[in-house]
Order: structure tokens, then C-alpha cells, then sequence
């Protein structure tokens, strides 16, 4: 009987780890919103990291967080860090890390608390008329093996899409009143 026990156990435990092996271990973001502006304008805006603060969901979630920089804005090695008592915001560090003018800026995200990982983010812009640009807004999560098992129960893309597409709308908002 005891033998039974301890097999039933040991099934219940491993399971999960057995099925976690063939869990994805990653997952893609992308959200996107056209803005009533010239790419141009929409672009110079985007490039700096100090204008997240006034439409990112997060910096907005604890206007309380002390925050620091180094380097200059909107180009290469820039770092925008961040340190909130809020657990949904925590403790990190998000830097620029290439810019194609006009295109593109891709950022390095260092969260070190609540947990730590680095995660690769972006934010592009394309002309769709003169006066309409539409911008992406996508970022990449990587979870290791047992904790990608979360990425069954937990919906990251729907998660993290509706923060990205609330700055968007902000974002539009912002610089459609421009």
C-alpha cells in the first residue's frame, strides 16, 4: 500500500515536469496603432525613452517611482531605470540598443525584481499616408525549463498585449493633440 502511495506521488510530481519539457519556452508580443501623423514627428517622439513615461501603462502605474538615466536619450546606450514598491512594476532597467532612424528602436528590458530576466522589446514606425504612421509596439518573453509550465495557465501575449496596446492608445492620444 505504501508503495502505491509513493508511486502515485511521485507520478503526481513529475508530470508537470515531464510536460513542461515539451512547453514552449518563449513567446512574442506585438500590438499596433495608427497615429494621425507624419512618421517623421511620430518617430522623433518614440526615439526617446523619457516620453514612455507618458504613455507606457507601467511608468504610469506608480507615478511615485524614482527613476534615473544615463547617457543621451534617444540614441545608443541610453538607460532609462525605473524602482517602484509596486510589485506589477518592481525594479529594472530598459536601454536602447540600436536605431534605425526614421524605422526602428530596439530596446534590452533588465527586470530585477519582482524577478529577474532580460527580454528584447521594440517599437517601430511606417509611413501608411503622409500624415499616418502606423507604430508597432512588440517585446519577446523566454521563461526556463520548469518555469515555461506557466505559459499553459497564463495568457503572456493577452497579458502584456492590452498593457502595450493601452500606452498605444496613449501614445496616439498624446501626439494626436500635438
Amino acid at each position: 500500500m505504501l508503495k502505491k502511495i509513493f508511486i502515485a506521488l511521485a507520478s503526481i510530481i513529475a508530470m508537470p515536469l515531464i510536460l513542461a519539457i515539451f512547453t514552449a519556452k518563449s513567446y512574442d508580443v506585438e500590438r499596433e496603432v495608427v497615429i494621425n501623423q507624419p512618421n517623421s514627428i511620430v518617430f522623433n517622439y518614440i526615439k526617446y525613452l523619457k516620453n514612455q513615461d507618458k504613455f507606457s501603462k507601467w511608468t504610469r502605474m506608480d507615478p511615485d517611482m524614482k527613476k534615473s538615466y544615463r547617457g543621451v536619450d534617444g540614441s545608443v546606450g541610453f538607460v532609462s531605470a525605473w524602482d517602484s514598491q509596486n510589485p506589477d512594476v518592481g525594479k529594472g532597467e530598459q536601454e536602447i540598443i540600436k536605431v534605425i532612424e526614421g524605422e526602428q528602436v530596439d530596446f534590452e528590458l533588465r527586470f530585477l525584481t519582482p524577478f529577474e530576466a532580460t527580454a528584447p522589446a521594440y517599437m517601430t514606425t511606417e509611413s501608411v499616408e503622409t500624415d499616418k504612421t502606423k507604430v508597432r509596439w512588440g517585446f519577446s518573453g523566454h521563461m526556463d525549463y520548469p518555469m515555461n509550465l506557466m505559459l499553459l495557465f497564463m495568457d503572456f501575449e493577452k497579458i502584456i498585449g492590452d498593457d502595450l496596446q493601452t500606452g498605444l492608445n496613449q501614445l496616439k492620444v498624446n501626439l494626436e493633440e500635438l
